[in-house]
């Protein structure tokens, strides 16, 4: 091969021989990209396949996700609607374990209290007061004389905030009747199946009678020099 510049060929290498080793050196590229593209496409079948694999597992986890939150929705609206039937039938108790409570409370509840010196004339039951369209109070027995109104809270098991409730109770008969110049004392009672300590003293403490059940009827438990709040 002619000499170009500075670059020689090697001595005594020919055309034929310079081809021949070209020929090698492309088919050694070939190869070796043969060789890679081969790498790469087992690398690529490697990752799908894992890539596959994942997202078959990510579907039968959500497939069984789903349908574990589909068996606990089910669970829970059967469990609310059990509830909610329970309720329905707790409430239909309280209200008939209430309304056995008023019969009891009804009828000696007068002479209970011409026992402490308060001589009642008049009575009525499940009052329900109104001024104008406004509601005001609904009063579960109502007693009244010339100079006393005494309105009763009866309960089959009294609450803290029955106590409260019907002092607040009180506070709108005190500014009803106040309005129509009736100036007579207001008292209050709670009377009581069931009643807890706790329940009791805050009733003894907001200054109302304390009424409980005795067998069957219902007696005062006040204690000895209580003084009843006057509205």
């Amino acid at each position: 091969m002619a000499a170009t510049g500075r670059y020689r060929a090697p001595e005594g290498m020919t055309v034929e021989m310079f081809w021949e080793m070209f020929y090698a050196k492309e088919e050694q590229r070939d190869k070796e990209y043969a060789e890679w593209k081969e790498r790469n496409r087992v690398e690529k079948a490697k990752y799908e396949r894992k890539q596959a694999e994942a997202d078959k597992k990510r579907e039968l986890e959500k497939a069984e996700f789903d349908k574990k939150w589909a068996e606990t929705m089910a669970a829970w609206e059967k469990a609310d609607r059990r509830i909610e039937a329970g309720n329905k039938k707790l409430g239909a108790l309280e209200n008939t374990f209430g309304e056995i409570v008023e019969h009891l409370v009804a009828p000696g509840i007068e002479e209970r209290f011409r026992e402490l010196g308060l001589d009642f004339e008049l009575q009525a039951k499940n009052l329900r007061l109104r001024e104008g369209r406004n509601y005001l109070a609904e009063i579960d027995l109502l007693l009244e004389n010339g100079q006393n109104i005494m309105a009763v809270e009866i309960k089959s098991k009294p609450h803290v905030n029955d106590v409260e409730r019907h002092a607040e109770r009180l506070a709108r008969l005190r500014n009803y009747y106040g309005k129509l110049g009736d100036k007579r004392r207001i008292l209050g009672a709670i009377a009581g199946a069931v009643f807890g300590i706790e329940e009791k003293q805050a009733a003894l403490e907001a200054g109302f009678y304390v009424i409980v059940q005795s067998g069957d009827t219902m007696q005062m438990d006040i204690p000895e020099g209580f003084e009843p709040k006057v509205w």
